[in-house]
């Protein structure tokens, strides 16, 4: 019953898309115009969700405690907003220091201070602590987590305060005690998770006709390199871009880097499916971008639609500018002389295949539309799927994380389930 409840699910989010985007537009739009959202304060000793800190309803549980001498300690940034006061009591610049997510979060709560009371400015008390001043698994070892109050410390706004950090976006609010607010965020890793997979800007698609065209350049329209068959299994062939299943040109973000000795090195992220075999047959699976290892053959170009297995010589992360995935009609795509599927943190390219059968048909029917001129974000669609996906299929088939995490030195999936420290990892793999 679960593939027909998606596929009506599928129908029904494809038939309300017209009046989601007229919604957008401007000029009036149907019935009248919403009355702006009623702000209501936390209360006293409230938290919002209505969830433990550590669950995944909320940020999640605790990674591991972040130390200036520890490889994660790069995962931390500095805010310097001059909108921002703080407190910065160790005078070590500690406070300032969070993951970057925290950091939009905490930027964008700045701005809804000053509106809220103009000539205050947001005071950050706590944030991330390298000097074990909070319980054992606190987020704010991780630069997860901030504790604030406003500027002229008014503590008659701490109320309000509250509301503005939910509405600002972080993952749980709390009302801790009448001298500050807790506010704290998921990870770096099962965030980017969510954000599905995608290429880099840099990398290269292969154009019908011959020629080559930067992903940044590529246009729904544009005939591009891929494979006749979903499996990867089948020939090389051309397939038309349709449209792009997430666009975000001013985002840097981690890639996994596929190398192969055939000269062939493709970037993507973490939760990106590509196909391997295990060089000695010729079966072809899919597998996430994070789980590919030297060894393995991924499926590569061999000048025009000729394609040979090339066996991996090595997997490395690096940054990049660009996130983008392009959808094509027979829903694969040789990037950077690599193949690999369009789809991603699911690992059933057939499901999402036909899951998106509504939006290629659309986009097979009429013009297609153009790339947006901005950062689009993921296309509403598929992250309405992957909502939906995510209450009707069995998590193991999801990407568990969104970069292969590494604590104390070690890769999760190799950690003995002795390890008190990491044991509730192995929920994840």
């Amino acid at each position: 019953m679960r593939v027909p409840a998606l596929f009506l699910c599928c129908a029904l989010l494809l038939w309300l898309a017209p009046a989601a985007v007229g919604g957008c537009g401007p000029g009036r739009a149907y019935g009248k115009r919403r009355p702006p959202k009623k702000l209501i304060p936390l209360a006293y000793k409230q938290f919002s969700p209505n969830v433990a800190e550590k669950t995944l309803g909320a940020s999640g549980r605790p990674e591991g405690k972040i130390t200036r001498s520890s490889e994660r300690f790069k995962e931390l940034t500095p805010n310097y907003n001059t909108d921002i006061i703080f407190k910065d009591e160790e005078d070590t610049g500690a406070d300032r220091l969070m993951t970057q997510r925290c950091k939009d979060k905490l930027n964008s709560l700045a701005i809804s201070v000053m509106n809220m009371w103009p000539g205050v400015k947001l005071r950050v008390t706590e944030g991330w602590d390298e000097d074990g001043h909070h319980s054992e698994d606190s987020l704010h070892y991780e630069g997860r987590a901030v504790d604030i109050t406003t500027s002229d410390r008014d503590r008659n706004k701490y109320a309000m305060l509250a509301r503005l950090a939910v509405e600002a976006g972080f993952d749980w609010v709390y009302y801790e005690s009448k001298a500050h607010i807790h506010c704290s965020v998921k990870s770096e890793h099962s965030v980017a998770a969510k954000t599905g997979g995608c290429f880099p800007g840099d990398a290269l698609v292969s154009l019908e006709g011959g020629g080559t065209k930067l992903m940044r350049d590529v246009q729904p329209g544009d005939v591009v390199l891929s494979s006749s068959s979903l499996d990867g299994l089948g020939p090389l062939t051309y397939s038309r871009v349709l449209s792009f299943l997430d666009w975000q040109p001013d985002v840097n973000k981690t890639f996994y880097v596929i190398e192969t000795n055939a000269g062939a090195s493709v970037s993507l992220t973490s939760a990106h499916l590509v196909f391997v075999s295990d060089c000695g047959n010729s079966t072809l699976r899919t597998v996430f971008a994070s789980e590919v290892e030297p060894g393995q053959c991924v499926v590569t170009s061999r000048g025009g639609e000729g394609s040979e297995l090339a066996p991996v010589l090595a997997v490395k992360e690096r940054r990049s500018r660009g996130l983008y995935a392009p959808l094509t009609q027979h829903g694969a795509i040789v990037v950077d002389g690599v193949l690999a599927s369009c789809y991603a943190a699911l690992n059933n390219p057939q499901l999402a295949h036909w899951a998106l059968a509504p939006l290629r048909l659309v986009y097979s029917l009429v013009a297609p539309p153009q790339a947006p001129s901005s950062n689009g974000g993921v296309h509403w669609y598929p992250r309405a799927l992957q909502w939906l996906g995510r209450r009707l299929l069995p998590e193991g088939q999801f990407h568990p994380w969104g970069l292969r995490c590494r604590l104390f030195g070690k890769d999760l999936r190799n950690v003995e389930k002795s390890d008190q420290r990491l044991g509730w990892l192995h929920n994840y793999y």
